[in-house]
């Protein structure tokens, strides 16, 4: 079988938030995700004003912005997500038991079900992860929303493999319109048995291998040929003195032709 499209995919696929995201990325040319750590909210917006033109995604962790608020971070992070049309996820990797993940999505400061599009969540408490999640989400917002499981980590010496893999992917099985794909080094399979989902892969770089704190990192076109769908990019596209106008666009454009040199399309 022939690989699909991104359009081909979204006119097909059971969750709404896959299905504009595939949409998005054919119309954008872009399978780009950027992942922005810094600790104020002016650096964050200034880095998506720029970048934002290139990506199909903005990958955040709000609980390290020193002065994060809803009318000071939201709100003009929704703005720039309508004026650049990117999608929102925001990097929570929730891990705990199904009543107490629903709080921490739906409550608190963040209240993170109300603003970003997609989130994730570990596989290691099991099921109820998902369904907590899902019930924070319809109980918060008429807005569709979408998960992402942790399956594989791009980190030194991660435990996300083998057994535990297989498990966050059984689990992933139970839902298929709100769990909408991996955080993962390489497609988890699930074609045969009618699940399209998608994969993001951070730990991607075109210049550096890694850094002092384990992280290790893969080409374009490594991930590319092993399943990936978003490339997830941070400090490749800002740190070190990088121009993130150049960097969006180097990368935009690698991730672009990786894709087309799949799918077998030239455009």
């Amino acid at each position: 079988m022939s690989e699909l499209t991104y359009l081909q995919r979204a006119e097909a696929h059971p969750s709404p938030v896959a299905s504009k995201l595939l949409r998005l990325m054919h119309e954008k040319k872009t399978n780009l995700c950027a992942s922005l750590d810094v600790t104020t909210t002016a650096e964050l917006l200034k880095l998506v004003e720029t970048l934002g033109p290139y990506i199909c995604l903005l990958k955040t962790h709000v609980d390290i912005l020193s002065d994060f608020s809803f009318e000071g971070t939201v709100k003009p992070l929704k703005e720039l997500a309508a004026k650049h049309n990117f999608m929102i996820f925001e990097d929570r990797k929730f891990a705990d038991i199904g009543n107490t993940v629903k709080l921490q999505y739906t409550s608190g400061v963040y209240k993170i079900a109300e603003w970003a599009d997609i989130t994730n969540a570990h596989g290691v408490t099991g099921q109820g992860i998902i369904t907590g999640l899902k019930q924070g989400a319809e109980e918060t917002t008429k807005e569709p929303r979408g998960l992402l499981m942790l399956a594989e980590l791009s980190s030194k010496g991660s435990l996300a493999h083998g057994e535990y893999t297989k498990g966050t992917v059984d689990i992933a099985k139970t839902d298929k319109d709100f769990v909408i794909g991996f955080i993962a080094q390489r497609e988890m399979g699930g074609r045969d048995e009618g699940f399209d989902w998608l994969i993001m892969t951070p730990g991607v770089g075109l210049d550096d291998k890694g850094d002092a704190l384990g992280q290790q990192y893969r080409t374009v076109n490594e991930v590319f040929s092993t399943g990936t769908d978003i490339i997830i990019v941070g400090r490749g596209l800002f740190a070190k003195g990088r121009d993130p106008k150049v960097e969006g666009e180097r990368y935009r454009k690698a991730g672009w032709d990786a894709y087309l040199q799949r799918t077998g399309k030239t455009a």
